[in-house]
């Protein structure tokens, strides 16, 4: 139990720090938030709590294949914001959009044979 708990605080430390250094500069938070550093704890945890580098392995394949469509969020999200729309709906909308984006690319995925 203890163990989950320092992974919670750790992880959740990553994020609070990315988002106070995004106040002073919005090039260091996006800098610090585009660096795989969630992943990067995701496939630690993995491997500390399974030793199993195939699960390791599959985790990294399916990070590398769900990031394209993650990128439709980055795109949507400025454009709706800059076309005036209230930030809620926009946050909303981008989600939605990516969300659809990670339906396709899975498909297209599973339509070539590639399993995540």
């Amino acid at each position: 139990m203890i163990y989950t708990i320092i992974k919670v605080i750790a992880t959740s430390l990553l994020i609070v720090a990315i988002s106070e250094l995004s106040k002073r500069s919005s090039l260091l938070g996006a800098l610090f938030a585009s660096m795989p550093l969630i992943s990067v704890l995701a496939i630690l945890w993995l491997y500390i709590d399974t030793k199993d580098v195939a699960k390791v392995s599959d985790l990294a394949t399916g990070i590398f294949w769900l990031v394209i469509p993650s990128l439709a969020f980055f795109v949507s999200l400025p454009i709706l914001l800059k076309k005036g729309l209230n930030f809620y709906l926009s946050l909303g909308l981008s989600m939605s959009v990516t969300a659809g984006c990670y339906f396709f690319m899975t498909q297209i995925l599973m339509r070539y044979g590639i399993k995540l």
